[in-house]
């Protein structure tokens, strides 16, 4: 009860992950409005840290992993579902990343989720939205350390989102060498920003926004420094980019720059910042961009808050469950099947782990509401199909993560289980997966059926079938599919699975 009354009334946390900053935000909904608790930031500079081959280097590492044990210190007390860290472009790079987030999970106690670039940019309209309300269409761009999200949206609703691999960290690196503030440099730097914003040209040309708003600490930061040197009342102006980035070429190093309001920690990245936002406003015609509240961190609290909500939001729901309705529709999964085979596939894990808690229910019950999504490429093998499209297809809501833990519950709905292999040593999983194949089995027919006929018993690592008495012989390919099915588990030896005689 107590952790109900937190997740619904308490105060929510977020982890902001991102390549030049980490940010931890608490904060807390109520009566629909949003108020900061606390704010914590450290400069980690993570997307400096990547090495020419895409490696994550050791001291960018250790950077990230102190950071996120300060985090950790300030959140105890909180529980997992109250808190949900997220990791950007940098992570999303990282060739070894995955040994990295073994060691930040550690660090920080919590889960950490790698989110899309489309999904940041959902996840930052949702901030900038909610603490920024305007029915007026919008444009709204946040550039970070090594990505920079454009999003379109009229109020609540986002319509357009894209992620371009382009910021002030990867910027300032590439054309800002030690430091050296050139003409030069700013002009490379702006050419290859705009080769990155060319593609995005039509779908954020001018005509389909009234008001720009640029978010998180790019746009503050410049913002500060042209409220401060008295250039404008803080609006970001072609005219004033230019003065800036005079300022800049006239200083010669980042060193030597001594410009008011400008922080230390911003001083390194200034210059890829600067060029982003002057080629941002010439490419898409931008004469004012404001400074907006609300950003990324705001964002996940506000999805964080809604999630919790979901089951009593009729109207609103997770935003997770209307994208897979969204991609059941796009690649035109048979839903009648999908259901019996969900109905099925939950009455059976609730059978086999009755401890399992509300997240891994709802994964299994979207990895049966996807699990033929493959069947629009292909019939042959199509588990492989639908387990590549849901590791690499935009699903809002759902992390990196996520979605390929759901991709690999679909991948071992049928055949050998070594493709998954690795999964299945996560015992959670393996009686995921076990359910979801038994519940493909009796839906095989796929034809309706007056509720489902088999029964598991599990004691420890082992689990045993058993159908009605009569069944047997009225169903005899369904037994055949049954009896393949514990063979397969024997073979591997994760779990002991027999039918009852």
């Amino acid at each position: 009860m107590d952790l109900q009354r937190n997740l619904t009334s308490g105060p929510l946390a977020a982890i902001d992950m991102g390549s030049n900053s980490f940010r931890l935000e608490i904060g807390q909904m109520q009566h629909g409005r949003y108020r900061r608790i606390d704010y914590l930031k450290d400069t980690v500079r993570l997307g400096a840290g990547l090495d020419a081959d895409g490696l994550l280097t050791e001291p960018a590492a250790q950077r990230g992993l102190a950071c996120l044990a300060r985090f950790a210190k300030r959140l105890q007390g909180f529980e997992v579902a109250q808190v949900r860290a997220v990791a950007t472009q940098t992570l999303r790079e990282a060739r070894n990343r995955d040994a990295f987030l073994a060691r930040a999970q550690e660090a920080l106690g919590k889960p950490i989720e790698v989110i899309s670039g489309r999904e940041e940019a959902r996840l930052i309209y949702a901030g900038v939205a909610h603490l920024q309300p305007s029915e007026a269409p919008r444009l709204v761009i946040d550039i970070g350390g090594r990505s920079t999200e454009m999003i379109l949206g009229t109020g609540r609703l986002p319509t357009t989102a894209e992620s371009f691999r382009v910021g002030s960290v990867s910027l300032s690196m590439r054309f800002f060498p030690d430091g050296r503030l050139t003409e030069a440099g700013f002009r490379e730097a702006q050419i290859a920003a705009g080769a990155e914003f060319e593609e995005g040209l039509d779908a954020f040309a001018p005509r389909l926004w009234t008001e720009a708003l640029g978010s998180s600490g790019t746009a503050g930061a410049v913002s500060q420094l042209l409220a401060a040197s008295r250039v404008t009342d803080g609006s970001i102006t072609p005219k004033g980019l230019r003065w800036l980035i005079q300022q800049c070429i006239s200083a010669g190093h980042i060193d030597k720059l001594d410009l008011p309001g400008l922080k230390e920690d911003r001083r390194a990245v200034i210059a890829g910042g600067l060029a982003i936002l002057y080629t941002l406003a010439a490419h898409f015609r931008i004469d004012s961009l404001q400074p907006a509240r609300g950003a990324l961190r705001q964002g996940v609290i506000i999805d964080l808050y809604d999630r919790v909500h979901a089951p009593r939001d009729a109207e609103r729901g997770d935003v997770r469950d209307q994208s897979v309705r969204e991609l059941q529709k796009r690649f035109q999964v048979d839903v009648a099947q999908a259901e019996r085979v969900r109905v099925v596939a939950l009455a059976l894990y609730r059978q086999l782990a009755p401890q399992a808690d509300a997240d891994a229910l709802r994964e299994l019950g979207w990895a049966c509401d996807l699990h033929e999504l493959g069947m629009m490429v292909s019939h042959h093998d199509h588990h492989r199909h639908s387990a590549y499209l849901l590791s690499h297809v935009d699903a809002p809501g759902f992390s990196q993560n996520q979605q390929r833990r759901i991709a690999d519950l679909v991948l071992g709905q049928r055949g050998g289980l070594r493709k998954i292999e690795a999964a299945l040593a996560n015992e959670g999983f393996a009686w995921q997966v076990v359910a979801l194949r038994l519940a493909a089995i009796e839906c095989h027919a796929r034809g309706a059926f007056g509720g489902h006929a088999i029964d598991v018993h599990r004691h420890g690592r082992s689990a045993v079938i058993s159908v009605p008495a009569g069944w047997a012989s009225q169903h005899p390919r369904t037994l055949y599919l049954l009896q393949e099915e514990a063979a397969a588990w024997e073979r591997n030896g994760i779990v002991d699975l027999r039918l009852s005689a």
